[in-house]
């Protein structure tokens, strides 16, 4: 099973893939997604956003300038103002 993970910035489409989990830095703490997880929208602020390929394996942290995340049945897009990469 896999979350289908898109990451967006006004200026291009940074990410769209599958990934086992994606922790998210809300305004009201970090919260993770799996697939399944509920239906909901929230506010990130800005921090570090990590994909995970496995239970305990992170492939990208990557600092987002806040935005929006919504989860739906498609799985998980994060709206971000501004993203890169984390070395």
């Amino acid at each position: 099973m896999a979350l289908n993970f898109t990451l967006v910035t006004p200026e291009k489409q940074l990410r769209s893939e599958q990934v086992h989990m994606v922790v998210v830095p809300g305004t009201e703490g970090d919260f993770g997604v799996l697939e399944g997880h509920a239906p909901l929208m929230a506010v990130i602020r800005s921090g570090e956003l990590q994909v995970f390929s496995g239970p305990a394996t992170v492939v990208a942290r990557i600092h987002v300038e806040g935005g929006f995340a919504e989860v739906n049945e498609q799985g998980l897009t994060v709206l971000a103002e501004a993203a890169r990469e984390v070395a």
